[in-house]
């Protein structure tokens, strides 16, 4: 209205809309196609009311009614915090900052449902990656085993031999009763008294040739009796949190017998976890 001539009529209210726009932080290009619209068609005020603020309370109505039936919220509200689906984040608000610093871009959509959407795919390449994992297809299956008759020599040599720091504990039909470890063996020998404590591990694990001693014989006097086991088919990503926070250094593996069938160390976890973290295949 105010300037008469269309060819500048039109150019300086389709930059006005995308200004106000991008201000607003709505850039919708129909918006622009409107401002220009009525710059060409030289019409009056009355235009906004209709059909352009008619249309507008009519589609969102519409939204409204469409997103209540179909159980979503509407107006849409932004992601107050992304990254809860229990995966681990593996980048911080910082580093999505600097990536959104680097491409110095205006991206049509809210900040914070834009780092949901990372974290949720993030989340979903996990689940991908580990959630059908499961125990039996990293265990040791080579498993070491000792009885609680077994003398502390053998099981102390066997260790050393095979470079392992655990060895489960069974009974005559399989069943893990306990687990005997370096710690163990380290406990009894007086760590708290750390001079001499390698010739006094040898004094532990030498047998003393007597009927009656008084310083442990047989694995089963050192062992520790509450130990955890995991199924074999059970998914690798449980045990995740078992390692890293609960501490644990061996996890026995049992079949669906109860029987002893493998063992899961740190670093069968750490393998497994690193081949799975790898290149995502584009197929």
């Amino acid at each position: 209205m105010l300037i008469p001539d269309p060819a500048w009529a039109g150019p300086i209210a389709v930059a006005l809309a995308i200004a106000v726009m991008f201000l607003l932080r709505c850039l919708h290009p129909p918006g622009g196609a409107a401002a220009l619209l009525c710059a060409l068609g030289g019409v009056g005020l009355h235009f906004v009311l209709f059909p352009v603020l008619v249309n507008c309370i009519l589609i969102v109505a519409a939204g409204m009614v469409y997103n209540t039936l179909t159980g979503r919220r509407y107006p849409h509200a932004p992601a107050q915090e992304a990254g809860t689906t229990g995966a681990p984040q593996r980048f911080s608000k910082a580093d999505f900052d600097a990536a959104l610093a680097h491409y110095n871009e205006v991206l049509d959509i809210n900040r914070d449902d834009l780092e949901a959407l990372l974290h949720y795919a993030e989340a979903a390449t996990y689940q991908r990656r580990f959630g059908d994992l499961r125990c039996k297809d990293i265990m040791s299956q080579d498993l070491l085993t000792a009885h609680f008759g077994t003398p502390l020599a053998e099981a102390w040599t066997l260790m050393r031999q095979r470079h392992v720091k655990a060895l489960p504990v069974v009974d005559k039909r399989n069943h893990i009763i306990g687990i005997v470890t370096v710690a163990d063996f380290m406990r009894h020998a007086g760590l708290e008294q750390p001079l001499g404590i390698m010739s006094r591990l040898k004094n532990l694990v030498a047998p003393s040739g007597t009927t009656h001693s008084e310083k442990p014989e047989v694995v089963g006097q050192i062992m520790t009796r509450s130990v955890r086991v995991s199924s074999a088919e059970r998914h690798l990503a449980e045990l995740v949190p078992l390692f890293s926070e609960g501490g644990h250094h061996h996890i026995p593996i049992i079949d669906g017998h109860q029987k002893a069938v493998g063992i899961i160390t740190q670093t069968d976890l750490v393998k497994a976890l690193y081949k799975a973290a790898g290149p995502v295949n584009a197929a």
